[in-house]
């Protein structure tokens, strides 16, 4: 761990194992309590300076970390491969987000403006952006190296100091960012944690020092971080939680693009562990017979193997524990009637018989009460079901707790934006399957969390305002 700029151990250790093969890889230390509270110490005695610092030079100190991220992207990769199961072919998204994320909030920092208000018509009324002090950021397990650099972006931009939390499971690659990161900051300025849930990440939630918290990860931690931070002091949170989001294919699209936007939206490259996975698949009726075909067709065309081999499409599920929960959600979907029409097993061979595996999956004749239909799987599980007019279309897609992200394929432009507005979710996508784009806010709605990222928004959210007044 790196606590005001030193590398702390502790006495007790968490082993980090390959989900491919189950073979030890390395061990992070079990933080402690303790260990958040010296961790919170030395980031509050590191903010006041960094604060102090213009926004030109804690810029010109995020570049040169945006930099040593790239110079170690290619030891990055190879080690978060072998942790976290993500095929090593297309982590350099993630590498470079990170780095890209850290220059452009670099470049934002003058757009953390006041505003001069004529609230009195003698006097002179304006507002300061401030930072919180201390920010603790807990990291999911999905995406470990990006969310553990990028989402240091807009908090260190803003002037404060961050605490992060990396995940329990695929821990490791965290260590290099706190490598890098002793190299390029000033002591204190980012400190990291490893540990378990309980007590790290809920030292981290109750601590009374720290008054701004971000997190990524499933609903049921978010709302112990909400709890958590409630019963201490009052405290600004935001979430990125999960989502089930749907994909609604109009009469008139390409049903065989349609269903390549399907696939791609579900990160199988990832396992389909993203939030923002496209898992629901509502087809015109007029299409959907075809659309199965193509979709099952997909699904048994993606390459799964060692996430090492640069030629692999999928890898294997995170942790023996997450395995066992996707598992048990293909079970329910068999249990309650709906049709398996590709994957729901291990790959076949010799080399699939230890690790986390499960082939792309895809259920069909899914209605919307099916537990496959609203649980949140975090898997590589896609439910596709039919509709009739576009009325029952939206109430299904609305028909959930979560409000991530959506998708419309159609080439009406009408159509697209009629629905678009009737979404209940935080990111629409027409015709394709991106959803992240630099500069636009990304967050959900309802149990899909609060607030939004990878923006100006997310910069703000670092700071608050303060209204001074001169009485003339």
């Amino acid at each position: 761990m790196l606590i005001g700029g030193e590398f702390v151990t502790g006495s007790d250790w968490i082993e980090s194992t390959s989900p491919a093969t189950e073979e030890l890889l390395g061990r992070v230390p079990a933080g402690t309590a303790e260990h958040v509270d010296m961790a919170v110490r030395a980031a509050a005695a590191a903010q006041p300076a960094w604060a102090a610092l213009s926004v030109w030079e804690r810029g010109v100190k995020l570049r040169a970390t945006a930099a040593a991220i790239r110079a170690r992207a290619d030891e990055v990769k190879q080690l978060e491969a072998q942790d976290s199961g993500n095929t090593i072919s297309n982590l350099n998204g993630d590498l470079y987000k990170a780095a890209n994320q850290l220059e452009y909030f670099a470049g934002l920092a003058t757009e953390m403006k006041g505003e001069t208000v004529p609230a009195s018509a003698a006097n002179l009324h304006f507002t300061l952006r401030q930072p919180y002090g201390v920010v603790g950021r807990i990291v999911p397990f999905n995406h470990p190296y990006m969310f553990a650099t990028a989402n240091l972006a807009a908090p260190l931009t803003a002037g404060n100091t961050v605490i992060v939390k990396s995940p329990e499971t695929s821990p490791l690659s965290a260590t290099i960012m706190a490598e890098i990161v002793r190299e390029t900051l000033p002591a204190g300025v980012v400190n990291l944690l490893s540990g378990f849930g309980m007590p790290v990440g809920d030292a981290i939630a109750r601590h009374p020092q720290v008054r701004r918290i971000g997190f990524t990860g499933s609903v049921a931690t978010g709302l112990a971080i909400q709890r958590a931070a409630a019963e201490t002091c009052v405290k600004h949170v935001s979430l990125e939680l999960g989502g089930k989001n749907p994909l609604i294919v109009m009469p008139d699209a390409d049903v065989e693009q349609a269903m390549r936007i399907a696939v791609a939206g579900m990160n199988f490259a990832w396992a389909g562990q993203s939030c923002g996975s496209t898992s629901r698949i509502l087809v015109h009726e007029s299409l959907y017979n075809r659309a199965v075909e193509i979709a099952s067709a997909l699904l048994d065309a993606i390459v799964v193997r060692d996430p090492l081999d640069p030629a692999s499409q999928m890898g294997p599920l995170n942790s023996r524990g997450h395995h066992a929960r996707v598992l048990q959600h293909v079970a329910n979907a068999h249990q309650d009637g709906a049709r398996l029409v590709a994957g729901g097993e291990r790959p076949a061979g010799d080399s699939f018989k230890r690790g986390f595996w499960l082939r792309p999956t895809l259920f069909a004749d899914v209605t919307p009460d099916m537990r496959i239909a609203r649980d949140e799987v975090f898997g590589p599980v896609m439910a596709i079901m039919p509709w009739s007019d576009l009325d029952t279309a939206i109430r299904i897609a609305n028909d959930s707790d979560y409000g991530l992200t959506a998708g419309i394929v159609t080439n009406h432009i009408g159509d697209a934006l009629r629905t678009a507005k009737r979404i209940e979710s935080g990111v629409v996508t027409i015709n394709g399957s991106a959803m992240h784009f630099v500069g636009m806010p990304f967050g959900g709605t309802k149990d899909s969390g609060i607030g939004g990222e990878e923006a100006l928004e997310e910069l703000l959210s670092y700071t608050h305002a303060k209204s001074v007044h001169i009485i003339l």
